[in-house]
């Protein structure tokens, strides 16, 4: 069994990427259970066609104890079989997400949930790298990592520092790198520019999503694009992705960029000035 973990920044598609793509792993043949690690507990809304699960803190609170809830409350099965469960979280500003996230792993291990399984992938929420929702790392169950990204700037500033986050457990914990995903944003030489990020991050650019209206209808529906329309190119997209994920042996110990070449790549393509407006990513410069 293999333990995987998206990663991206927030807004990039992380979780409409992951469901399409484990849809499509999983019309292969693999089986498959999602892990949702966001506090929303929409990481598993595609395959089960559902707004929100019900979370396992949820269940927990609301019978007293998590010892009192019974696995098959809270494990649900959706398409192609896949299992979904959402740890859940805490009341915004009360609480530690990351304690949520690791007392659903370890009632899900003791209840059996990881048995049977060819993958298990965990869906966490944004860019954090750090704290809680870096749980999946720490503790040592994600280890393989996918970041997706885009030709954006902010997206290839996220995915340096989600590197730096697994550059950290490399080699406490034995997480690697699998690769970027780039989940097209129609940037100018995008398909060049990832290479190249990839590359300097010692990983590669495992696939390139293009982007497709098709994605959209499918999630207004709650459907991944392999069920709502599946002879549709963009779901021979991520049936290859989930392919070369199944396929993949180049697990790397990253190698993240200092801010200075990733400004100076980010110049070279053209998303910098020349004069350097940004200070940092993301900051104003002060004039």
């Amino acid at each position: 069994m293999r333990q995987i973990a998206f990663y991206g920044k927030g807004g990039i598609g992380k979780s409409t990427t992951s469901q399409n793509t484990l849809a499509g792993m999983a019309e292969q043949g693999q089986r498959i259970m999602i892990v949702g690690c966001d506090p929303k507990a929409d990481s598993t809304r595609l395959i089960l066609h559902a707004k929100a699960q019900t979370t396992v803190l949820h269940m927990a609170a609301e019978r007293g104890a998590i010892e009192d809830v019974e696995l098959e409350e809270v494990l649900k099965s959706g398409y192609a079989g896949i299992k979904c469960v959402e740890s859940g979280g805490p009341e915004p500003g009360v609480g530690c997400a990351g304690r949520g996230i690791i007392t659903a792993i370890n009632f899900l291990e003791e209840n059996g949930a990881y048995e049977d399984l060819d993958f298990v992938s965990y869906d966490v929420l944004g860019d954090v790298v750090c704290g809680g929702f870096a749980m999946p790392i720490r503790e040592g169950k994600a280890q393989e990592i996918y970041i997706v990204v885009s030709g954006e700037m902010m997206a290839m500033y996220a995915a340096n520092n989600i590197a730096r986050g697994v550059l950290k457990y490399a080699h406490a914990g034995g997480v690697r790198l699998g690769g970027l995903i780039c989940n097209s944003r129609k940037v100018d030489r995008e398909i060049e520019l990832i290479e190249n990020l990839a590359s300097r991050l010692n990983t590669q650019m495992i696939h390139f999503v293009p982007r497709d209206n098709t994605v959209q209808h499918a999630e207004l529906r709650r459907m991944t694009v392999a069920e709502y329309a599946p002879d549709h190119p963009q779901a021979n997209e991520y049936r290859t992705l989930g392919n070369k994920i199944i396929n993949n042996t180049n697990l790397t110990i990253p190698t993240p960029l200092e801010m200075e070449e990733l400004e100076e790549l980010l110049v070279e393509f053209g998303l910098l000035g020349d004069d350097k407006e940004l200070t940092n990513v993301g900051v104003p410069a002060t004039k």
